[in-house]
């Protein structure tokens, strides 16, 4: 089979494509042929191992020294089960499905093998691969982390980067649970957020930026973009400021959680919970969540996918298309 191997830590080049052989799944395990797959932001920072000096060391231990130790990429997946493990009773063979292979990579080849405890969704028969491919990760993370922050209806949400893949979602999900949405993007940006249910939009490039800033009960910063002493400024007294992109808090994060009623929240990707892959499939089913795609790839221009990711300006989701 075709699959795009990572042979180092460095630039899209690094990302070739081989003929491997094709998996055959273990007892416990569901075989998948990929129809689609992703691009990341998590993709990119692995292949070119973009991450802070701090973190250098554990991380290079944890995904190898001089390469990634699992070198086929691709955390999300959309495709349609070829074969199943004799062990295997959650699954059967022609179920189209997506997901996340989050522990185990592999998307970015023409068949993946994963354990049937993987979660799994059904493909809503009303979307492409692609756009199957697209929601797991940035909605999932999107729900966990504003179901975190407790969102009620009437409260005032900011959502900086509010164009990207976890921002798309979060938008339309803070929406849904009934809030005022203020969506944070270049302008060109503020159309696509109305129709996903912004309330507001805000240029960020714009020379009266922080003039529009109103206070908000929750802010959502999907890019560790907005300056942490700016955003702290427009929160209400026991507002909450989550950021999903720091994994650790910085000390001035700390003391204002310490001396304030304000909360700070700062995660990484969540793991995949069955009740909300379900939850967030019959939300694409009734027409409540939109999955945005900005760009789709063959899986032969996986080097031009990963360069335009890197740039940092997709808007929602990049595809790759297999077979």
């Amino acid at each position: 089979m075709k699959a795009i191997i990572c042979t180092a830590y460095g630039a899209p080049e690094v990302l070739q494509m081989q003929t491997i052989d094709k998996p055959f799944p273990k007892s416990n395990e569901v075989l998948i042929k990929v129809k689609a797959t992703t691009v990341t932001v998590a993709d990119f920072r692995i292949r070119s191992f973009t991450v802070p000096r701090s973190m250098w060391l554990p991380v290079r231990l944890a995904l190898g020294i001089f390469k990634p130790r699992k070198p086929i990429l691709g955390l999300e997946l959309s495709g349609e089960i070829e074969a199943v493990g004799e062990e295997v009773s959650n699954h059967k063979v022609g179920d189209e499905v997506f997901g996340s292979s989050m522990d185990k990579w592999g998307g970015y080849a023409e068949y993946v093998c994963l354990p049937a405890s993987t979660i799994l969704g059904h493909k809503p028969a009303t979307l492409t691969h692609t756009e199957a491919a697209a929601i797991t990760i940035g909605a999932h993370t999107a729900l966990h982390f504003l179901r975190k922050a407790a969102v009620k209806p009437g409260q005032n949400v900011l959502v900086y980067g509010a164009s990207g893949s976890v921002g798309t979602y979060a938008v339309q999900l803070a929406k849904l649970f009934g809030a005022e949405v203020t969506g944070v993007s270049s302008a060109k940006n503020h159309t696509l957020l109305r129709t996903l249910g912004a309330d507001e939009t805000i240029d960020y490039t714009a020379s009266d930026f922080r003039d529009q800033l109103g206070q908000y009960d929750l802010i959502f910063d999907a890019v560790a973009k907005l300056p942490f002493s700016l955003a702290v400024k427009h929160l209400s007294p026991s507002g909450t400021y989550l950021n999903i992109a720091s994994p650790l808090p910085s000390v001035r994060m700390l003391w204002t959680r310490l001396s304030t009623n304000k909360r700070i929240i700062t995660a990484s990707s969540p793991r995949i919970i069955a009740e909300e892959m379900i939850y967030l499939t019959q939300l694409v089913q009734e027409g409540k969540l939109k999955v945005v795609v900005d760009k789709t790839y063959a899986l032969e221009e996986i080097q031009a996918a990963h360069a335009y990711v890197e740039l940092g300006h997709k808007v929602g989701n990049v595809g790759v298309r297999i077979n």
